[in-house]
């Protein structure tokens, strides 16, 4: 597909200080007159300085989501759509990635702990979102089964898999074992690493997983074995987005900014198209 021109990177970058003062002096909750609003304060600094001055940015990541984050033993480094994004957000900055390796039961942890961003198919939950900042969106998604083709039709709704002996396997921490422990009780719920997790179901070790259908869509396309279940209709709802540090509005504002950009000027589609070809529209 035809790609936009190249945007110069400096002009985004070097406007990141104006831009600083410009949300802070936006946010200063002054009247005309010069009287303040008790419930608004004035921003003093932002990750956006602390990055610029660093001259790094600072990546969570698990490394264990394909499409979105996977980490190659062999050369040891992470490939995915939400990792070549951060790489573009790091070009746009002029800074180098450090990379932080997580896992979904200490994403938050981890994320609090140091991280400028956490990217990797994170689903945006009001759990989350009392603790951080979620990016704008960059897809819809929902929950939906993927199962050995010749067993769809045993796993379309979620009575089917709510069933006693029904094996559903998922990994540790993250929103798919919360939504599996809510939604199957009555069934068999088992745990397993991400990375090979639907080797397992190929293997007859479990029999469904309930994922995101953006997920179901890579993987049904990787599998020759494994089919999708009903994708286009998923049991919920919900978005993916990039974590932010809380309260930093100049910070979010600016990665917003990029984002739209990426995802209006052949940015998104072009990392996207490699993964999933190019009928797959997310």
């Amino acid at each position: 597909m035809p790609v936009a021109p190249a945007r110069p990177r400096t002009v985004l970058a070097a406007s990141a200080a104006s831009l600083a003062v410009l949300l802070a002096a936006g946010c200063s909750g002054a009247d005309s007159d010069g009287s303040a609003h008790p419930e608004t304060t004035t921003l003093e600094g932002s990750r956006l300085d602390e990055v610029l001055e660093r001259g790094s940015l600072n990546v969570c990541t698990t490394g264990d989501y394909r499409p979105f984050t996977f980490l190659d033993a062999d050369p040891d480094e992470f490939t995915g759509i939400d990792v070549d994004m951060a790489r573009d957000l790091a070009d746009e900055l002029g800074v180098e990635i450090e990379w932080t390796r997580t896992t979904w039961d200490d994403l938050m942890d981890d994320f609090l702990a140091g991280c400028d961003i956490a990217v990797g198919g994170i689903s945006v939950s009001t759990e989350r979102a009392q603790r951080v900042y979620f990016s704008a969106p960059l897809m819809e998604d929902g929950k939906t089964p993927i199962a050995l083709c010749e067993n769809v039709d045993d796993y379309r709704t979620i009575e089917q898999i709510n069933q006693p002996g029904v094996r559903s396997i998922m990994p540790s921490g993250g929103t798919n074992q919360v939504f599996a422990e809510e939604h199957y009780p009555d069934g068999e719920l088992v745990t397993h690493d991400n990375n090979t997790i639907f080797d397992e179901i190929v293997a007859g070790r479990a029999d469904v997983m309930t994922t995101d259908a953006s997920e179901v869509l890579w993987v049904a396309n990787e599998y020759e074995e494994l089919c999708a279940v009903n994708p286009e209709e998923p049991f919920d709802f919900f978005e993916k987005a990039f974590m932010l540090p809380r309260g930093d509005e100049v910070f979010k504002h600016y990665v917003d900014q990029w984002l739209n950009m990426a995802l209006n000027d052949g940015t998104y589609d072009r990392i996207v198209e490699p993964w999933f070809g190019e009928d797959v529209r997310l």
